[in-house]
């Protein structure tokens, strides 16, 4: 499970290079709930926002030892954990903001996908 997210945060930084590699992590039914956008249900519109509001702008960091991953029965697993945005059109923050996110993954034959997040800045 770690090996994914640290994966995902790869093709997350990098979305315009790894676009495809990006949108396959999430599951077609997504609900990503964000305290300051509110729900999408979109896959398409999860993507296309991250190209268009991150790609070149924010790079989005793990907060070392603060992941916690929980087996879920019949579903795949719990992640919580701590995120870092670096904002590269704004001048660093001598103490950056740090947020916190829940993923569902659930678990398919051939792969996990992000079924249900949480985001909290």
């Amino acid at each position: 499970m770690c090996y994914l997210n640290n994966f995902f945060f790869h093709t997350y930084n990098q979305c315009s290079k790894q676009l495809e590699q990006y949108a396959a992590f999430y599951d077609d039914s997504i609900e990503f709930y964000h305290d300051k956008g509110g729900l999408s249900t979109s896959k398409k519109n999860i993507v296309s926002a991250t190209q268009k509001n991150i790609y070149g702008k924010i790079m989005r960091e793990l907060v070392k030892g603060s992941i916690e991953v929980y087996p879920i029965p019949g579903i795949g697993a719990i992640e919580m954990g701590l995120h870092i945005f670096h904002n590269n059109q704004e001048p660093p923050l001598k103490q950056p903001k740090v947020g916190r996110f829940t993923v569902i993954w659930k678990k398919y034959p051939d792969a996990w996908k992000i079924y249900r997040v949480i985001s909290l800045h």
